[in-house]
This record gives structure tokens, sequence and C-alpha cells, in this order.
């Protein structure tokens, strides 16, 4: 089941940006792009769309005014060179705030929301559809999409990362402490400056180092003692 996206901005370079970006991801298709929001809030009212991409500063109608006149539940992602407006716009429950120029990496992340939204607007629950929980990386100039319960650990490698599963190592432009934004607290942890692990692949202990399928990892002195006792709990 694709994600219906709408791209509503006057300026033809943001909607460029935008489709460009979401091309890499199978999960999502365009259905229509607007320079006008007089047209767009009309092909809102009438067609299924599951999220808006909307810029707030345009002609004829602010993006404001026009997710007041949306008669259904779309879910919005505000698009904007603002940071301002961020506080207004969650008061109109808005999914996400972009603020342009939009980096790659909070790009992605938006897209996880979007993801987990639909997942539960649609009732798809993640342990029963475990494909959809996922994280999308950028290897060789293509996004990569990995799904989390095949990750068994991350090594960060100074500005690369290496995210490492039973089959394949995927090596990517990343900060660790970025990707870990990106994992879900009850089911990863950081066990080391270098190291971010799953915590459900874990083999075994012993003293300061892990055990995870053939691989042994240092625990960091000062992760050791919340370590133990997320694992050991």
């Amino acid at each position: 089941m694709k994600i219906k996206c709408l791209l509503v901005d006057d300026e033809p370079l943001a909607i460029k940006v935008l489709q460009n970006y979401l091309t890499n991801f199978g999960d999502f298709e365009v259905i229509g792009t607007f320079y006008n929001p007089l047209e767009a809030l009309d092909f809102i009212n009438s067609t299924p769309v599951d999220v808006v991409f909307l810029d707030i500063n345009m002609p004829m109608m602010t993006g404001f005014e026009l997710i007041s006149l949306i008669e259904n539940k779309t879910k919005v992602v505000i698009t904007t060179a603002f940071r301002e407006f961020a506080a207004e716009s969650y008061d109109l429950d808005v999914l996400d705030y972009l603020v342009k120029p939009i980096p790659l990496p909070r790009f992605i992340k938006c897209i996880n929301k979007i993801t987990t939204e639909f997942n539960l607007k649609n009732n798809i629950k993640v342990e029963n559809a475990k494909g959809d929980s996922h994280i999308f990386i950028k290897v060789d100039k293509k996004m990569m999409k990995i799904n989390m319960e095949e990750i068994l650990f991350v090594e960060g490698m100074k500005e690369y990362i290496k995210v490492v599963t039973p089959d394949k190592t995927y090596i990517t432009h990343k900060s660790l402490t970025s990707l870990s934004e990106e994992l879900p607290t009850e089911r990863f942890i950081r066990i080391h400056k270098s190291y971010v692990i799953a915590l459900d692949k874990v083999k075994s202990i012993e003293g300061n180092r892990i055990q995870i399928s053939s691989y042994t990892i240092p625990i960091g002195r000062n992760y050791s003692k919340e370590v133990k006792n997320k694992i050991l709990e």
C-alpha cells in the first residue's frame, strides 16, 4: 500500500527537491504538485491523500489558512524557510516541521514518522509486519531500506558508520549519534562511544564485553552500569 503524497509550494525548486528526495522511498507516491494553494485545497478535499508537504508563505493563502480549510484528516508536514512558526504549526496538529534547506537525514526522520503514522492509521502493527519497521541509509548514492529486526549492531568510525546485519554490512557517511536517534530506545542501546547494539541480539555478557552472533563488542566504562541494568533487568 503506497503512501500518497501531495506537494504544495509556490517555489518550483522547493517542489523539485522534495520530488527528488521522495524518489528514494518506494513506499511513497507523489500524486500531485501544486504552486497554487487554492487548487491544492480543492484537490485535498476531493481526493484521498495521506500526507501533504506544505509551504507556509504562499500568495493568496498561507499554509496555515489552507490547513484550517482541510475538511478531512489528511496529515500535514510543514516545509518552510522560517523557524519561528514551529510552535504555531504544532497547535494545528501538523505531523512534522521541516526547515529549508531540508537536509536529507532530517527528511529521512520525517519519512519514518510518516510511515509510523500511516501504519497506525491503517492498523498495520509493526510486530505483525516487521518489514515496515525500518530505517533508510545512503549507500553508494542509493537509499537503502534496512529492517530494524535485522540489525545486530552499529559501529561508529569517525565520519562514517557501519550497520551490521547477519547477511550484510552497510557503510554510510553519518554520525553514530544521528543514527541512534532514529532507532527505538526500547530495542537499541548505546554501549560504547563507538557502538549501538540491538538488545534482543545479545547472546552473552562477560566482564565488559558483549557477544552478538560471532562478534565480541566492548562496553565502555561510562556505559557499563546502565547497559548491564538494561540487559539483565
